[in-house]
């Protein structure tokens, strides 16, 4: 079995319910993992990228990209309910059936439009060098979520946490969310399930850049910062 250093391994199953086939509709003129590929292929971290898909149109897509597509991801981890961890481990698993293995194992996810070369690199180098079994990014709650309201079906509202109800905002501390875009990790950690989160260190990138497209609205929002970015540069 041959050893190697780094693979990116990127899900990207077909069946979204809320945006049709979103892994590959084009963004700005590029289907969508296009450009997670092509990230990937920047950073000159990765021996190989992978894509996972059930989904023969993708696969098409992403060999043209300049990715590998070795296997086809099987339904039952291509479902609503399969978790990131169950479809990265059989990747690897599907992988070491080559004879190919690897220390380290980046998910990137294909609907990352403002992804950057510099978040692979910087985050790879925290894994290899810091003590963690993942690192991923994160992203600062613009509003402080201690003065979250929970909305009743009468329109009135409860205060989340009241005893911040008269708190400054600049008294508050900054809290954080997982920006979803991309996880490295050991390849020992991912086939041993271990919780991402709770056994990962962290790297902060601009809430801008951090948006979960899911709906019409969210693609419509990454398409107008990307040509506000491609305005200013």
């Amino acid at each position: 079995m041959s050893i190697r250093e780094t693979v990116c391994i990127i899900p990207a199953r077909s069946g979204s319910k809320r945006i049709k086939n979103k892994n590959i509709k084009p963004f700005k003129g590029k289907p969508m993992i296009e450009r997670a590929i092509e990230i990937a292929k920047l950073s000159k971290l990765f021996d190989d990228i992978i894509v996972t898909t059930n989904d023969p149109e993708t696969s098409r897509i992403a060999l043209n990209a300049g990715a590998s597509v070795p296997f086809m991801r099987p339904e039952n981890l291509s479902d609503d309910f399969t978790g990131t961890s169950a479809v990265i481990m059989h990747a690897i698993k599907q992988i070491e059936k080559n004879n190919k293995n690897y220390s380290y194992v980046c998910c990137i996810y294909p609907c990352t439009p403002f992804l950057e070369v510099e978040d692979l690199q910087i985050t790879f180098n925290m894994l290899v060098n810091g003590n963690n079994k993942f690192v991923y990014p994160i992203s600062k709650y613009e509003t402080p979520i201690q003065r979250a309201l929970e909305r009743n079906e009468d329109g009135s509202v409860n205060l989340i946490n009241p005893k911040h109800f008269s708190t400054r905002t600049q008294d508050l501390q900054p809290r954080y969310f997982d920006s979803g875009s991309f996880y490295w990790g050991q390849k020992s950690a991912w086939l041993n399930n271990f919780n991402i989160l709770a056994e990962g260190n962290t790297y902060i990138v601009p809430s801008w850049r951090t948006i979960d497209i899911d709906t019409e609205d969210d693609w419509k929002r990454a398409e107008i910062i990307s040509d506000v970015i491609k305005n200013i540069i």
